[in-house]
């Protein structure tokens, strides 16, 4: 089978499209024909070792793990004889987490992993960009940031991969959202729920004198520092870029 492969950490130049062996699922796991799948702004990270620490994870001198992506849609193509949750013939989306994989015409996942049956209304190409976005602001906003009812929340860069979820999240767990974005994308991100917008390009939503409970910078374009005068008493900030998370 054909993946994107990179045996060394940098720029995207060190990416190769190659023939790999096709993988095998074991008796616990679904093989997956790849139908779609993205880069994220984490396998970038990841690929570059930017920041170091990646390395930790992902193999000090080079790659421990040679084919990228963290989410796809497709068709499960086998599963493994204890199988029981999933069929051949199944549409799918799935997140891959850390072990990554998704880059390839083919991947192993175990049947407990991420996987859920693709909506019917949802194109292989929109299910492919779910996990990653989704996933991670639920993460942030359910598990890091309590977020509960009545809550004022803002959303920093809420037209990318994980604003665009967070909107949508934070308003179903029904918050009021105020929302920060380009001037292009302020139609959208109020398509998406958002009460209010912020275009940074005309106005600095720390100036505007509204305090929340949770402001969740989900680009890594701010700081707890510029952000802690537009914090509630006890409020929360996050950022998944830095992990830099205070409350």
């Amino acid at each position: 089978m054909k993946a994107s492969v990179h045996k060394t950490y940098g720029p995207p130049e060190v990416m190769e499209l190659r023939e790999v062996k096709k993988p095998v699922p074991k008796d616990d796991e679904v093989l997956i024909k790849v139908h779609a799948t993205t880069a994220t702004s984490g396998d970038c990270k990841v690929r570059s070792a930017k920041p170091f620490a990646a390395r930790l994870f992902f193999g000090l001198k080079k790659p421990r793990i040679g084919i990228l992506g963290s989410e796809l849609s497709g068709e499960v193509e086998e599963a493994g004889k204890d199988v029981t949750l999933f069929k051949k013939g199944d549409l799918v989306l799935c997140g891959t987490g850390i072990e990554l994989g998704a880059n390839a015409e083919y991947i192993c996942l175990k049947e407990g992993a991420a996987i859920v049956i693709k909506p019917l209304n949802m194109t292989f190409e929109e299910a492919a960009s779910v996990p990653f976005g989704a996933t991670t602001s639920l993460f942030f906003l359910r598990d890091k940031g309590h977020i509960r009812k009545g809550q004022k929340v803002l959303i920093y860069g809420a037209s990318g991969a994980l604003g665009t979820y967070a909107v949508q999240l934070a308003k179903s767990f029904g918050t009021e959202v105020a929302a920060v974005c380009s001037t292009k994308n302020v139609e959208l991100v109020k398509s998406l729920g958002a009460d209010h917008v912020f275009d940074y390009t005309k106005e600095d939503f720390t100036k505007s004198g509204e305090t929340y409970d949770i402001i969740f910078d989900t680009v890594g374009k701010t700081s707890f520092s510029k952000c802690k005068s537009s914090l509630k008493e006890n409020g929360i900030y996050l950022n998944p870029v830095t992990e830099k998370n205070k409350g």
